[in-house]
């Protein structure tokens, strides 16, 4: 399709890793960081500005010269996968909550609050915000036409340049193609080797390079036409259903739900799911001893 749209026998594909971390955006205003937030509800996010500055990896003023007046820079934020056991071992040991997985130790690093804490308390705190990384992805607040005059880059591909030399971390996974074969082998590749990466990733996003096409192509009510992520298949692990219990909510409203061996699925540790209610457990024929498929897909299990 969007060969079709484009009118072009060719277009050139800007391949990269789908980050499985927390959405931020930073704000420059003549290369001064002056505020950064999360995606929130899609129109207004959270303000995590201090928490930002106290990571120490994302600059307070962009290097180099000739910055635009305001940019929006667009990244992901992550806790390090190799670094994540030995954070919740920390937890444990000073009595606070374990993280389930990579992607929620981001999310609730970055968005700590410091009133109550105790200074052993804040210590941590600033500890693991200081273990976020960040990398970015995109550009914003910034027109296509201004930014090829200004900064003389015409792809999004030369933007990650344009960003790495302000200072900015970039991601070294992101390739070019010019066939699109070239990159469902990209997809395929990382899909087999995707614990190698020292972050989550839960899936490959393509972009059309040519910025110049992004706004020929223009976008949907949702989504942009020049870019799609594809995502993994969920990972599938088998465990055994030990017991059915129910749970009798406000409304006297009776719901069974599975005690399973506990099982790792997509880093979270499962031991109970829901079975919803009594018609459905007897219609699959839910029995107490059964092999049962547990899977995660789209972060809910």
């Amino acid at each position: 399709k969007v060969q079709r749209d484009a009118g072009a026998e060719r277009v050139r594909f800007l391949t990269e890793l789908k980050i499985d971390g927390l959405a931020i955006n930073l704000r420059y205003e003549h290369g001064r960081l002056v505020s950064a937030a999360t995606r929130g509800d899609g129109v207004v996010g959270e303000d995590v500005t201090g928490n930002v500055r106290t990571m120490g990896t994302i600059p307070d003023r962009l290097s180099g010269t000739g910055h635009p007046p305001l940019v929006e820079v667009r990244g992901e934020i992550f806790f390090p996968v190799a670094e994540f056991d030995e954070l919740n071992a920390r937890q444990l040991e000073v009595g606070e909550r374990v993280f389930a997985n990579p992607r929620n130790a981001a999310a609730g690093s970055l968005r700590q609050k410091e009133d109550g804490k105790t200074p052993a308390r804040l210590e941590l705190m600033h500890a693991r915000i200081r273990r976020l990384r960040m990398l970015v992805h995109g550009i914003g607040a910034w027109p296509v036409r201004e930014l090829e005059a200004d900064a003389g880059v015409s792809a999004q591909s030369e933007v990650y340049g344009l960003l790495a030399g302000w200072g900015l971390p970039i991601s070294t996974h992101f390739r070019v193609f010019d066939d699109i074969e070239d990159v469902t082998a990209f997809v395929r590749r990382h899909g087999a080797h995707r614990a190698e990466v020292e972050h989550q990733i839960d899936g490959i996003v393509i972009k059309v390079d040519d910025l110049g096409l992004h706004e020929e192509l223009g976008a949907t009510s949702r989504a942009p036409r020049w870019a799609i992520a594809y995502k993994y298949p969920p990972e599938e692990v088998n465990t055994t259903l030990l017991d059915i219990l129910v749970n009798v909510g406000r409304t006297v409203r009776v719901t069974p739900f599975g005690l399973m061996q506990p099982v790792t699925v997509s880093g979270s540790t499962v031991e109970m799911a829901t079975l919803h209610n009594a018609f459905e457990v007897e219609r699959k024929g839910v029995l107490i001893g059964d092999t049962v498929v547990l899977r995660k897909a789209g972060d809910v299990i």
